[in-house]
Parts: C-alpha cells; sequence; structure tokens
C-alpha cells in the first residue's frame, strides 16, 4: 500500500468557519494528515484561541488564521488574496461556514433569508471561483462543501436554509463536471444533527431530543470529528476518482424507514 494516499503532507489547505464546532473540527482532521491549514472565521477572539489550541496541540503543524466575514463581497476577496500570498497555489478548499435563522417562512425580514443565502450559498460560490486559479496550480485538488440533511428532506430548519444548501449540493455536482477536467474534484458531506454550540439549545430540550434520537438510526447525536473525518477523506489522494458526490454523515437519518 502507498502510504502517500493517506497523506496530505505538503498540501495547503483554507477552512472557513473554522473557528469552532465542525470547522475547527475539520482543520484539526487535515493538520492531523499533514497539511497545512488556514482557518478563516469572522469571530476573531474564537479564531485567535481555535489557532492556539491547534497550534499547541500539533507543535510541528502549520496552522495559520485570518479574520474574514465571508458573508462580505469584500472580505471574501482579501481572504482569497491572502491565500494566494502563503506561496504555490491551494490544494484544498473547505467552504464549511454557515448560518440560520429557523422560524416560519411569513415571518422572515428580507435581510433575514437573503443572509442565510449570502453566507451559506453564495460565500461558497465566489469562493469556489476566486480559488480555482489556485486551485489548478496542481495536478490534482480537492473542493468539499459543507451541506446538510437539511438539502435533502424537511427537517425543520427553515425553508430558506434548506433552499441554501439543496442549491449547494447541486453546485457541487455542476463544478464537478466542469472542473474535472483541471484536476478539480468537488464533493460535499450532508451532516444530520451534530453536537455544536449552534445546536445545543435544542437538542437542551428532551422531548425534541427523544425525537430526533428516534429518527436517527443509530440512536444517538453527531460528533463534530466524525464530519471532520468525512471531509478528509474526500481531500486524500485515496479518494481520487470520487467527485461530485455527497456522503451524508447522519447516523443513517436519510435511510429511516418505518
Amino acid at each position: 500500500m502507498d502510504p502517500h494516499r493517506w497523506r496530505l503532507d505538503g498540501q495547503l489547505a483554507l477552512v472557513t468557519g473554522g473557528s469552532a464546532g465542525i470547522g475547527r473540527a475539520i482543520a484539526r482532521e487535515l493538520l492531523g494528515f499533514g497539511a497545512s491549514v488556514l482557518i478563516a472565521a469572522r469571530d476573531g477572539d474564537a479564531l485567535e484561541l481555535a489557532r492556539d489550541e491547534l497550534a499547541e496541540e500539533f507543535p510541528d503543524g502549520d496552522i495559520r488564521a485570518l479574520v474574514g466575514d465571508v458573508a462580505d463581497g469584500e472580505q471574501r476577496r482579501e481572504i482569497l488574496d491572502w491565500v494566494e500570498d502563503q506561496g504555490d497555489g491551494l490544494n484544498i478548499l473547505v467552504n464549511n461556514a454557515g448560518t440560520n435563522r429557523s422560524k416560519p417562512t411569513t415571518e422572515y425580514t428580507e435581510d433575514e433569508w437573503r443572509e442565510i443565502f449570502e453566507v451559506n450559498l453564495f460565500s461558497a460560490f465566489e469562493l469556489s471561483r476566486y480559488a480555482y486559479p489556485l486551485l489548478t496550480k496542481h495536478a490534482a485538488s480537492s473542493i468539499v462543501n459543507v451541506g446538510s440533511v437539511s438539502g435533502l428532506t424537511h427537517v425543520r430548519s427553515g425553508a430558506p436554509y434548506g433552499m441554501s444548501k439543496a442549491a449547494l449540493h447541486q453546485m457541487t455536482k455542476n463544478l464537478a463536471v466542469e472542473w474535472a477536467e483541471d484536476g478539480v474534484r468537488v464533493n460535499a458531506v450532508a451532516p444530520w444533527y451534530i453536537r455544536t454550540r449552534r445546536t445545543t439549545s435544542k437538542l437542551a430540550d428532551p422531548d425534541y431530543l427523544d425525537e430526533v434520537l428516534l429518527r436517527t438510526p443509530v440512536g444517538r447525536i453527531g460528533e463534530p470529528e466524525e464530519v471532520a473525518a468525512a471531509v478528509a477523506f474526500l481531500c486524500l489522494p485515496a479518494a481520487s476518482y470520487i467527485t461530485g458526490e455527497c456522503i451524508a454523515v447522519d447516523g443513517g437519518f436519510l435511510r429511516y424507514g418505518f
């Protein structure tokens, strides 16, 4: 077996929303596989804490951070300018940043639902386009979009969130086909409930938690590290024949039957 198929040594990765939760777990996983990792997020304090803790955990690793809001078009360009300044292109882009406001459809203000699309969809589209010249500097590179089971079925997350994630999954397929000849693989993961700061309040309701677990065959909530493992796999040379795919990290939720 070629051990290099299961390593990311010498590769540069950008992870958006990398200061906490799933994004931070992805950064940690990629560092563990030997990649140099750039994390970007809009919360400067949380970002600095994440960078410091990851640097302490991986003293021989390469972890760098930049404060940037992917919902802002100008800041999206600044993030990619920062990546370009690091050196020889980019090997991995993980579009992880996301947001949501869960409420009945008629109660959203225009600013609220547009922000959901801006963060969840438009940022990923723009960053992928901006990153294209950097990704194609290498014979093989990878984009992984963090979608959601909300983009595949109804899970009470609110219409704009589900719509934005469904569009993100479709974008994944389109870019995978369009950019395959350029050596850029594009895949997605679709998590179900994962134990993060964002899900804490909902899962604190014991009745709601019971409903979630009854629809989850493995009978528990997922961990950020389990999403990160799927993301990292899709970035590895071992996954070189996988593109346009969406892997559900959902404990069997989407396969549930009665």
